[in-house]
Order: C-alpha cells, then sequence, then structure tokens
C-alpha cells in the first residue's frame, strides 16, 4: 500500500466521500485515547500525527503530482481529534463533534477556504482542516454556551 499514513490505511482510496469516512474511522481511536489518558492525550496524538501526516502528504504530493489530493485524508483525522479533545466523552458529544467538523471542512467558509488556496504542501493540507476543526469547535461550545452551559456537554 502507497502513502498508509497519508491515505490512512487506505481509505482515502474508498470511491465514496474518503474524508467523510476518514473522520468518522477517527472517531473510535480518539474515544480509546480519552478513555485512556484524558483530552490533553488526544490532543497530543492530533499533535503527533498532524507532524507525520504533513510529511506523508508532502511526499504523496511530489511523487502524484497532486495537490491537497482526495486520497489524502490524514488531514481529517487530526482535524477530527482537534474538534473531540475539547468535548466531552459523550456518544453526542462525539456525533455533534464528527457533524460539526465536516460541515467546515466541506463548506470551507472563510477563513478556511483562503488558508486551503494559499497554504502549499504537506503543511497546506494539514491548515485548512486545523481551522475547519478551530471553527466547528468554537461553534460548538459557544451554542452549548448559547442554550445554558452546559445543555449540549453537560
Amino acid at each position: 500500500m502507497r502513502h498508509p499514513v497519508a491515505t490512512v490505511l487506505g481509505l482515502g482510496r474508498l470511491p465514496r466521500a474518503p474524508g467523510s469516512w476518514a473522520s468518522l474511522a477517527a472517531l473510535p481511536p480518539a474515544w480509546a485515547i480519552v478513555w485512556a489518558g484524558g483530552p490533553w492525550a488526544l490532543a497530543a496524538a492530533a499533535v503527533l500525527l498532524g507532524l507525520a501526516g504533513c510529511h506523508a502528504a508532502s511526499r504523496h504530493e511530489r511523487e502524484t503530482g497532486e495537490r491537497d489530493a482526495g486520497a489524502v485524508v490524514v488531514d481529517e483525522v487530526v482535524g477530527q481529534w482537534l474538534v473531540l479533545a475539547t468535548l466531552p466523552l459523550d456518544l453526542l458529544a462525539y456525533a455533534l463533534g464528527f457533524a460539526a467538523f465536516r460541515l467546515f471542512d466541506i463548506a470551507k467558509p472563510p477563513p478556511i477556504g483562503w488558508i486551503e488556496r494559499r497554504i502549499a504542501g504537506g503543511a497546506g493540507v494539514m491548515a485548512d482542516d486545523v481551522a475547519a476543526a478551530a471553527c466547528a469547535a468554537a461553534l460548538l461550545h459557544l451554542v452549548d454556551w448559547g442554550l445554558g452551559h452546559g445543555v449540549l456537554f453537560g
């Protein structure tokens, strides 16, 4: 298998919605990491995978000539983990985290789309998903706060 880190063990090669499948596949290991080590462990794992993913995405781009190829989905795992690191270990929170991250990653509102267009290489592949994660986490926490802190994430 070529580029197993970049494609998350081949998930990026699925014919339909590989980014969504990678984000979904990120949920069980995130749960396990948080359960075993807490949210900081998940944040640390996201940073480490992000560094490896930058290298893997750059290598994939060099070898294939494709910029931000659809098969590269390690960035979705990193972004998903960053959102989940801010949420409680709860099925509803994880479902909302998944949905919010996919919304921002797919829609790419400013500044996410700008980041995607302006930053090249593996860092660019990662950067727009990190921005999508920040927006998703901010939205979820603002909604929770607006509903009366702790309503969603009691």
